[in-house]
């Protein structure tokens, strides 16, 4: 990323995809077994019809979004789900990055994209909460 960084221009989609790549890579063995085939996708923003649904009316305060049946309400009766997606939004994500300053982008990354993949797994934003501010 610091190459980025010296040529002065501000991270593309194609950036934070290789960030959340490599985020994920990072992950224990056992947690990316467990996410299976979710499909990470980056946009600069979320939809204006995902916001509405969402009650947001600043595209800005939405870094990252998890669509999909979580693996705790899938059933082997019912139908084949639509593939999981985690979706991570650029801009707000630089945003929060310009304003929190104390955190790297990889690091901001990471958080978001760990957050959304906690909500495939069925965890409340609470849980997730929980589970972060007991990992310290």
């Amino acid at each position: 990323m610091s190459e980025l960084q010296t040529v002065g221009r501000a991270p593309s989609l194609d950036d934070i995809a290789a960030l959340a790549e490599s985020a994920f890579q990072r992950l224990p063995e056992a947690f990316r077994r467990l996410a299976g085939d979710v499909l990470f996708r980056v946009e600069d923003f979320a939809s204006d019809d995902v916001l509405e649904q969402m009650g947001i009316e600043d595209p800005f305060e939405l870094t990252g979004l998890y669509h999909g049946v979580d693996l705790a309400s899938r059933s082997v009766l019912g139908p084949a789900p639509e593939p999981s997606m985690v979706f991570l939004y650029r801009r707000p994500i630089l945003d929060e990055w310009a304003e929190r300053g104390e955190i790297g982008l990889e690091e901001l990354v990471a958080h978001v994209l760990v957050h959304e993949i906690g909500h495939h797994f069925g965890l409340s934003d609470d849980d997730i909460e929980a589970i972060e501010a007991a990992a310290g």
